[in-house]
């Protein structure tokens, strides 16, 4: 006999703990299945360390970060765990969008300032400055293991299962309250049929393999990034986050491929990575191996604007990015199935206001931005 539930949430990375939690909190009846085993690596919800980056001018990003700092929280308070620290984020390089940003950030009461390249270079002598800065005090660094971890548990408090090692092959809508999922045993092989009144599809990298035919998906890249972690020299120096933007008509910014992010890993140095150009990947198939032309110069950008590092004792790290056409987010339902993707590798901060999203969108309520949808009304 098929398995009845409520509500299905398929993959469990950051987004689909979340949403499981908020209908969890709810009262809603709430499994989630998760094809890995907890602290994998195979998704983009793995690792230590993610910028909690405030620099956005669109509106509805900010009414997003504005919900998801006091969310992340409560999140804390109520598990214990510690997940977020305010170090300061510095934006800077030839970003024209900056005094839009601030404008913004003003508007919701969130604190920005501009630092002249003198006092920022005092403040965190480990970066080198060349231009103004915009500096973000309450911003920082997310610790993603033990958000995913927080979220999880926290589901489980309020009633959810969490189970881990369950593949679904494939799903059919059989009507406006009826999915059907095949769910692999990923240990045994065996194969169950569960049947659910919504399912919440938050699965990354796998979300056109699962979903093609089934909603009408923009398309989304899927990529391999290989930011790495550069052992600091000075373990006194104070580190913020910062993103880094490249000046095109500059020729000392010509061997960038993209803007650079990077923040300190307590333990492990400082991250840095480029933003969204990694090689196209099947994520079933990935090498985790960086590719060695970006990897050389995310290396020259370490030795020339990261002074508090040693450019030559990195580690790689390897993710993956899905990207949708103009990087917002996908955040939409049809019928009995809600999608939850394209996060285009700046979704992390803004975990737990998805989560709430995705799960108004299992009860009905239509809260995404109309940016957020399926279709051609992106």
């Amino acid at each position: 006999m098929p398995y009845s539930a409520d509500v299905v949430v398929v993959g469990g990375g950051a987004m689909g703990s979340a949403a499981a939690r908020a209908l969890a909190r709810r009262g809603r009846q709430v499994t989630l299945l998760e094809r890995f085993e907890p602290g994998h690596v195979n998704g983009a919800s793995h690792g230590a360390s993610r910028n909690f980056n405030v620099s956005y001018a669109d509106p509805t990003y900010v009414a997003m970060l504005a919900e998801a700092l006091p969310a992340w929280r409560e999140l804390e308070q109520e598990t214990g765990h510690g997940l977020l620290d305010l170090v300061g984020i510095v934006n800077h390089g030839a970003n024209p969008a900056f005094a839009e940003v601030k404008r913004a950030l003003d508007g919701a009461g969130i604190p920005a300032e501009f630092l002249p390249p003198a006092e920022a270079g005092r403040r965190w002598p480990g970066i080198r400055f060349d231009r103004e800065v915009l500096y973000n005090r309450e911003a920082g660094r997310l610790h993603a293991d033990r958000a995913v971890a927080a979220l999880q548990r926290s589901a489980v408090d309020h009633g959810a299962e969490v189970v881990h090692g369950r593949r679904v092959l494939g799903l059919e809508v059989l009507g406006d309250d009826e999915v059907r999922l095949r769910v692999e045993n990923t240990a045994s092989g065996a194969v169950e049929t569960i049947v659910a009144r919504r399912v919440v599809i938050t699965v990354g990298a796998w979300t056109t393999k699962l979903l093609t035919g089934i909603v009408p998906l923009p398309r989304l890249v899927v990529t391999q990034e290989q930011p790495a972690h550069f052992r600091v020299l000075d373990d006194t120096v104070a580190w913020p986050g910062f993103n880094h933007a490249p000046d095109t008509d500059d020729a000392d910014y010509g061997f960038w491929p993209s803007p650079v992010y990077g923040m300190f890993t307590p333990g492990q140095g400082v991250k840095a990575g480029w933003h969204g150009v990694g090689p196209r990947t099947d994520p079933d198939s990935r090498t985790f191996s960086p590719e060695p032309v970006q990897l050389a110069e995310l290396q020259r950008y370490a030795r020339e604007w990261l002074p508090g590092v040693d450019p030559q004792d990195f580690v790689p790290i390897s993710c993956t990015y899905t990207t949708s056409p103009d990087s917002n987010f996908v955040l939409d339902a049809v019928g009995p199935v809600i999608v939850g993707a394209g996060f285009s590798g700046h979704g992390f901060k803004f975990t737990p206001t998805v989560g709430r999203i995705l799960a108004d969108l299992a009860d009905g309520v239509s809260s995404a931005p109309r940016a957020f949808a399926l279709d051609a009304r992106r």
